[in-house]
């Protein structure tokens, strides 16, 4: 079909035309975009992608399609993209190559990291672009399969300069969140002349008006409705108005009806074919001639019957007409019919090539429980867990369960399905596999094991009260059967409770640390059992007792971590306990390496706190480009698993950032959410951020308020101390020298049994506040040189702000000039406006004329421009830097080209003289 015959075809669609060629110019001029296209079923989109696709000469162009029966195979929608640009893999770096080659299934190797998946394909399709701009055409999102569709709106999210198009096509209603926030056009109705013109075009003999008024009005400007509604009807019914109850079903339904009575027409061996067709959407033809041959069918003679040729095309792929043609050939045959078809390709297909494929249409040909047949899909699972295809695995589990005919063994496999359902973020399902577990037979050891995976599940979903109750009740059953796993349960009841914190309707932090503590041993004693009982110690018998016992566990894990498998969920509480010790490089060390772990493994339950945890470190660091880095990472993966606990960390990023009105109203939000959730943690940390945004506003009298609200219950770990930093500070400057020095001895006992120069350091800085003359500067210079030899930059910049206002107050502005000029330019640094601002007011107290700078300053930069010249001023190539913030190369050139017009440089050599190495701060990795 022509350019025209399309344009012809389209009718109307104008404005939709408009959008799509602006796609292709910004293509062609090496530019990338990404488009959502969204409408019911038979609305236009799939021709409108048709329409991109004839209009696309001198590019490239690569297709997928969803199919409801690939839904749990993980990447099978990428798979199909990608094919044809496989065979450029081996220009990926090694990392990325092995990534896509196991997510694959083209080598065997560990889980890949999603996410490097995700750089991958970037990587893949920014290389394919940049030999010839690349338009990607994927349609029916709604039925991809998680893996691709969360790898997809990763990349559509990430294109900048490397000439690709995506354009995806939505049948709604969907509920996916996947591509929300992405440019998006709506396809709606064709108006009513082109309604009209589109009935004429079709209409075959007479028309009764008032027929020809009815198909219009149940059509509503659905152009396949308008084309399909009327041969539903005999010729009579069109002829005289009649028309069937059907009438009042949804219009995709009588689609589908219609579809169906045209395949009523057909011969028995047409609809088999056409059955099998849709029940193996990979389009592979070959596959489909030879199943065929099993099932006796005549390939050619059936395609060619009546009108099946309209319905369906065998050229390089399968192809059919409409995906509600697949569906409805797919749901009007007979189950017996399914399983034929299903059979017929599982016997086509290569064991060696394709084993979990020819498993699962195994499992779709049985009529009845088959041992065999979900022991196979039981070794598929194994093999999806090991493509980190999380989804996949609870498919394949869940199908297994339902053919075994052994119970018990059929109740085993539920509860590992609801596992790997909670694993991938799926609560809902992951809670109805967990009830069918419990309805078969279960021994002591099965109602324990269950209770423990519902427990956790209401901790994955909420992090509220109930989780701590559930954990401990389920932990305690464990004790008598399995100590190791009552221990972890253990663990798990103890980050609930953190979370519930101040919070607590029952068992609070106390309650549960005597419970740990008097559960039997491990034997021999992991590393996770070492944590227990530290953190146990910890909250029964109190810091200064439990610190020697927590430094040497702390240092255990950070020496043995490399060599833990999986991902532990007592990762993310090991990085508290090393926030608690202020053990500022062991919190990022323990921390990146949780982040790791889950990104490889697809742990997407995990994934949130690891980031926040990460983000945090970032944040106190000053590096505030990094922190937002990972936390709008934590909002994608909430976007996919529909995670809804109370957000801290964005409150957190804008108050270091200064930003009052954004974080007032995130504060009102969270405080409102917080509480309603018995989230005690996240209150806690909100009133931590409220204060430290006061603080550096000025605002004291608030600070303090919030600090105190933040500092109130010391049986809280982390934020709790470093609220009292933050009203020691507030209440100095309030006149409040009695509150300021109560917090200054509770924070002094916790800083000097730690011992660290990050804890003294700050200890140091906040007595300095309550100090005068000599004194007080010794305790300054003593926060200055301890907090040099740390991670936490932020803390640094702010002991010189306070270092330098000190002297100002002293009549000494030569050198309170020198002290606050640092702080300026650090805060200015990381981002911290208020701050920063307040360093400036100081300044020019001072008498000191701030210069108006030549060359754009730093600040000028965006947070990703800064992060990315940063990475480039250490030396790393445009690959790397890409690889590490995922990114593809070319748009990280794009960005460091503005960079140097922005900093006036030529080079990267350049970038270090204007962005000098974050003072107090080593190197360090996302």
């Amino acid at each position: 079909m022509t350019v025209s015959d399309t344009r012809d075809r389209l009718l109307d669609r104008r404005d939709e035309r408009r959008v799509l060629d602006d796609l292709l110019a910004s293509a062609r001029a090496g530019r990338s975009a990404a488009l959502v296209l969204r409408g019911e079923a038979g609305i236009g989109k799939t021709e409108l992608l048709k329409y991109l696709l004839d209009r696309s000469s001198g590019l490239r162009t690569l297709r997928a399609t969803g199919a409801q029966s690939e839904m749990e195979l993980s990447y099978a929608g990428l798979h199909q993209l990608c094919a044809p640009l496989l065979a450029d893999m081996d220009h990926l770096p090694e990392p990325q190559r092995a990534a896509l080659a196991s997510a694959f299934g083209l080598r065997a190797g560990d889980p890949p990291d999603p996410f490097l998946v995700g750089l991958a394909t970037l990587s893949l399709l920014a290389e394919a672009g940049a030999s010839q701009p690349l338009v990607c055409l994927i349609d029916d999102v709604q039925w991809l399969d998680q893996a691709s569709a969360r790898t997809l709106s990763f990349v559509a999210r990430r294109l900048l300069a490397e000439s690709v198009v995506l354009v995806f096509a939505v049948r709604e209603p969907t509920s996916s969140p996947l591509l929300t926030g992405l440019p998006e056009l709506f396809v709606t109705g064709l108006p009513a002349p082109d309604s009209r013109t589109l009935l004429d075009s079709v209409a075959h003999g007479p028309r009764d008006r008032r027929m020809r008024d009815r198909i219009l009005a149940e059509a509503r400007g659905n152009p396949l409705a308008i084309i399909e509604l009327p041969r539903g009807w005999t010729e009579v019914e069109l002829a005289g108005g009649f028309v069937g109850s059907e009438a009042a079903a949804p219009l995709s339904s009588r689609l589908e009806q219609g579809f169906l009575r045209r395949l009523d027409l057909l011969p028995d061996e047409t609809r088999l074919l056409l059955l099998t067709a849709a029940a193996e959407p990979v389009g592979d033809v070959a596959l489909l001639r030879r199943a065929a041959e099993r099932l006796g069918i005549d390939v050619h003679a059936a395609v060619s019957y009546g009108d099946a040729a309209e319905l369906l095309t065998l050229d390089t792929r399968v192809r059919f007409r409409h995906p509600l043609v697949r569906s409805a050939v797919y749901r009007g045959a007979s189950v017996h019919d399914r399983q034929r078809a299903h059979r017929a390709l599982a016997d086509s297909i290569d064991t060696d090539v394709d084993p979990d494929r020819r498993a699962w249409h195994r499992a779709q040909a049985a009529s009845s429980v088959d041992e065999e047949v979900a022991s196979e899909l039981e070794r598929s699972a194994e093999r999806a867990l090991a493509r980190g295809g999380t989804s996949a695995v609870a498919a394949f589990l869940e199908r297994a369960m339902e053919l075994t005919p052994d119970p018990a063994r059929r109740s085993m496999r539920a509860l590992k399905a609801a596992q790997a359902k909670l694993q991938a973020g799926a609560f809902e399902p992951a809670a109805a596999l967990l009830a069918m577990a419990g309805a078969g037979p279960t021994d002591e050891l099965m109602l324990a094991r269950i209770d423990q995976l519902r427990a956790s599940l209401a901790f994955a979903q909420n992090r509220g009260n109930d989780a701590t109750t559930l954990l401990v009740a389920a932990a305690r059953r464990l004790e008598p059967i399995d100590v190791p796993l009552a221990r972890e349960t253990y663990l798990d009841a103890i980050a609930a409770a953190i979370f519930t914190g101040r919070l607590a309707r029952r068992q609070g932090l106390q309650e549960v640390g005597e419970a740990a503590l008097a559960a039997p041993p491990a034997d021999p004693p992991r590393l996770a059992d070492d944590l227990l009982d530290a953190v146990a110690l910890n909250l029964t018998d109190g810091y200064a007792v439990a610190t020697p016992k927590m430094q040497r566990v702390l240092a255990a894990i950070s020496e043995e971590m490399d060599l833990v498998k999986g991902v532990p969920p007592w990762f993310w509480l090991a990085t508290v306990m090393a926030v608690d010790l202020w053990d500022d490089e062991r919190w990022r060390l323990i921390a990146s390496r949780h982040v790791a772990m889950a990104r490889e493994s697809g742990a997407l339950s995990e994934l949130p706190a690891a980031l926040d945890a990460r983000a945090c470190a970032h944040l106190l660091a000053g590096e505030l480009a990094a922190a937002s880095a990972l936390i709008d990472e934590v909002t994608m993966v909430y976007d996919v698993t529909g995670g809804d606990s109370a957000r801290v960390m964005p409150l957190a990023l804008a108050a270091f950032r200064g930003r009052e009105q954004e974080s007032r109203t995130l504060f009102d939000a969270i405080m409102g959410d917080a509480v309603t959730r018995g989230q005690g943690a996240a209150v806690t940390v909100a009133q931590w951020a409220r204060a430290v945004l006061c603080n550096g506003l000025e605002q004291y009298d608030e600070a303090m308020t919030a600090a105190r609200a933040a500092a109130g219950h010391e049986e809280e770990p982390g934020t709790t101390w470093w609220a009292s930093v933050e009203l020691v500070e507030a209440a100095v400057r309030c006149g409040d020298t009695a509150r300021a020095t109560e917090a200054l001895d509770r924070l002094s006992d916790r800083t000097r049994a730690s011992g660290t120069d990050w804890g003294l350091g700050v200890e140091a800085r906040s007595r300095a506040l309550l100090s005068q003359g000599e004194a007080a500067e010794s305790l300054y210079l003593e926060a200055i040189e301890r907090l040099s030899r740390t991670e936490v930059g932020m803390e640094l910049a702010r002991a010189h702000l306070v270092y330098g206002e000190w002297l100002r107050s002293e009549d000494r502005d030569v050198d309170a000039r020198a002290q606050l000029l640092t702080a300026d330019e650090m805060l200015t640094r990381f981002g911290a406006e208020a701050f920063a601002e307040r360093a400036r007011r100081a300044l020019e107290a001072t008498g000191a004329t701030l210069r108006t700078k030549v060359v754009a300053a730093p600040a000028a930069l965006t947070a990703q421009e800064e992060q990315i010249a940063r990475l480039a001023g250490e030396g790393l190539t445009n690959p790397e830097i890409g690889a590490r913030l995922y990114l593809s190369h070319h748009t990280v050139e794009w960005h460091l080209r503005k960079v140097f017009t922005k900093l006036g440089i030529a080079s990267r050599r350049e970038i270090a003289t204007v962005l000098p190495p974050l003072p107090g701060n080593r190197a360090s990795t996302t």
